[in-house]
């Protein structure tokens, strides 16, 4: 069986931060699977080919694929696979839905092809490609993971800041499940996807009395980044990351 799933980190949003690496297996790939978190996408994963009309009305909302596609224009001419990745909590309709696509690659695998899923950042951190992996490994389906440049990364980079140094400690957070306890770690805390609970992250980290910078949308056109709490709005997108680094 020479097909294969690859799960490819296309970075934080700056189509020049889009390793070597990745461009070469995204050349090398036969097809091309792209998450869509619409609920009203449904629950069975669409292959479409180039020339499919349907194709752009999914494609203008990935990120991953507008990252990729100026990099490599080859893109364009594969079929692609999108694969339902709805944000819905219900963990046994999640369950159905992961297992429906994962069955469908494999089948595809099967048939010899080399499926790249593309993810923003890297597929190892909070990653929705994950949980296609997982499923696709234990059925003993060849596997590997392309690593990209995290946000968090990109992000410290664009504050001109180190992330941690010499003893600091560094702590990675889902900001969307609450932050107070985690405030309380020593060294710098990185707190990813916090845009709804933004005004409520701001509210506990002011009480710490911490600093607090964020980079909404890092690297791409709409990119925004805040020094202060007193900046910040009370909403942000999806892709806002905050660094909570030492005392104020």
């Amino acid at each position: 069986m020479s097909g294969i799933l690859y799960g490819i980190g296309t970075g934080p949003g700056d189509p020049e931060l889009l390793t070597i690496k990745a461009v070469r297996i995204i050349k090398e790939c036969d097809m091309i699977a792209l998450p869509v978190s619409q609920v009203s996408f449904g629950t069975e994963p669409v292959l479409l080919e180039p020339k499919n009309k349907k194709r752009e009305k999914f494609l203008s909302g990935c990120t991953a694929y507008n990252i990729v596609s100026p990099m490599v224009p080859e893109i364009q001419q594969k079929e692609i696979l999108f694969v339902p990745m709805p944000m819905i909590k219900n963990k046994e309709e999640l369950k159905k839905v992961h297992d429906i696509s994962a069955e469908k690659i494999i089948e595809l695998i099967k048939e010899g092809k080399k499926v790249g899923f593309l993810t923003l950042g890297d597929p190892t951190i909070y990653s929705t490609y994950l949980y296609l992996h997982n499923r696709v490994a234990k059925k003993g389906i060849p596997t590997q993971i392309i690593c990209g440049i995290p946000s968090f990364c990109a992000a410290a980079a664009r504050l001109n800041q180190g992330l941690a140094e010499n003893k600091e400690q560094l702590h990675i957070i889902p900001a969307s499940y609450g932050v107070g306890e985690a405030l309380k770690l020593s060294g710098t805390k990185v707190l990813m996807k916090s845009g709804k609970k933004l005004k409520e992250v701001t509210e506990e980290v002011a009480k710490t009395g911490q600093k607090m910078q964020m980079v909404e949308d890092c690297g791409m056109k709409t990119e925004k980044v805040y020094h202060s709490i007193a900046e910040m709005p009370q909403t942000g997108s999806y892709y806002s990351l905050i660094m909570v680094k030492g005392e104020s």
